[in-house]
């Protein structure tokens, strides 16, 4: 059976390489509930996210990719799984990025959630990254004054 037979895909295309041209094994695909990513040539991995989990988006226009008219979407997911998910390198990234804000916003609507029922959970705190939460600007005003 064809995969085309399995979705209805409201947008697709391939992450580009050198001067934009779509030579990947990297597929994306956009349903009206679902982002997947599919990669590999022999062994193929499929990643799926449901759009009503996405948090935050982040357009990132790169110089060169943007002499090809390409860019990269960042998104934000409440998933264990891919808590941070790069569209990577795509033609016409606002139009993406429009695309999947609608989808959003309509599966969201679908469910009753917004932004605030996904607090919490979703983002594990690198042990690294602990020091960030701390202020240091404190820390070296307590070091001068007592």
């Amino acid at each position: 059976m064809s995969k085309k037979a399995d979705f209805e895909y409201i947008w697709t295309d391939k992450k580009r390489t050198l001067f934009g041209l779509p030579i990947s094994f990297t597929r994306y695909f956009l349903t009206e509930s679902k982002f997947i990513t599919r990669r590999g040539l022999l062994t193929i991995t499929e990643d799926e996210l449901d759009l009503y989990k996405v948090t935050d988006k982040k357009l990132v226009l790169r110089f060169f990719a943007r002499i090809f008219k390409c860019g990269s979407i960042i998104m934000n997911v409440k998933d264990v799984d891919t808590p941070i998910k790069e569209i990577r390198s795509v033609k016409k990234p606002r139009e993406v990025l429009n695309m999947l804000d609608k989808q959003i916003d309509i599966n969201r609507d679908k469910y009753n959630i917004r932004g605030r029922d996904m607090i919490g959970g979703g983002h594990h705190m690198h042990p690294a990254d602990a020091m960030d939460a701390y202020d240091h600007d404190d820390a070296f005003f307590e070091d001068q004054h007592g």
